[in-house]
């Protein structure tokens, strides 16, 4: 998995220098964080409404919906997932 989001956090990357026309990433990084934080919430509350009333399928899409947008907001943060792999393995002792 973590090779999987370090991929996906690079691409976001190459997009938000890059901002290439009819990129999702490039639009919703052109309307600021506050967006940006928005659209987190809004995806983690899809995950919350399809756990509990959807199928496991729409649960797994609306999962990588919100692990997309928490990446953006991390890069825009400037935040690797490395970071976050570091303090996820602290809280583990």
């Amino acid at each position: 998995m973590e090779e999987t989001l370090e991929e996906l956090y690079n691409v976001i990357l190459d997009r938000i220098i890059r901002m290439p026309e009819g990129s999702y990433t490039a639009s919703i990084v052109k309307r600021g964080k506050p967006y940006i934080a928005r659209k987190v919430g809004e995806e983690a509350t899809e995950v919350v409404v399809a756990s509990l009333s959807e199928s496991k399928e729409r649960t797994i899409s609306e999962i990588a919906d919100l692990l997309y947008h928490i990446l953006v907001l991390m890069a825009v943060e400037d935040i690797k997932p490395s970071d976050v792999y570091s303090e996820l393995k602290r809280r583990m002792k």
